[in-house]
């Protein structure tokens, strides 16, 4: 069963930047396509950006220019380079393979304030 693990959050200001992780078990995200989404309390799960196995990326309007979703597959590592953050920005933010189900991981918690 695929497992996946993201890192990287944390408290950091408007304007400032972070790099969020995916890990894997197994290289179930060298040959998937990987989606980031996030959650803010009271919302739904959204897609913020996605990349195919040729590491072609789409980005949701909230977050084009700003965030750059990439892959390391060496590392069997998806990231999540996140600039210009703004206080909407926060949420949990969570890793998922496109197309397939499996359990959701534990997330990593992103909160932009001053």
């Amino acid at each position: 069963q695929v497992q996946l693990v993201e890192s990287g959050g944390g408290l950091v200001q408007p304007g400032g930047s972070l790099r969020l992780s995916c890990t894997g078990s197994g290289d179930a995200l060298n040959f998937n396509d990987v989606g980031w989404y996030r959650q803010a309390p009271g919302k739904q799960r959204e897609l913020v950006a996605q990349i195919t196995t040729l590491s072609r990326s789409t980005y949701a309007d909230s977050v084009k220019g700003r965030f750059t979703i990439s892959r390391d597959v060496a590392k069997n590592t998806i990231y999540l380079r996140m600039n210009s953050l703004k206080p909407e920005d926060s949420a949990a933010y969570y890793c998922h393979l496109v197309n397939h189900v499996h359990p959701w991981g534990p997330g990593t918690q992103v909160t932009v304030a001053s």
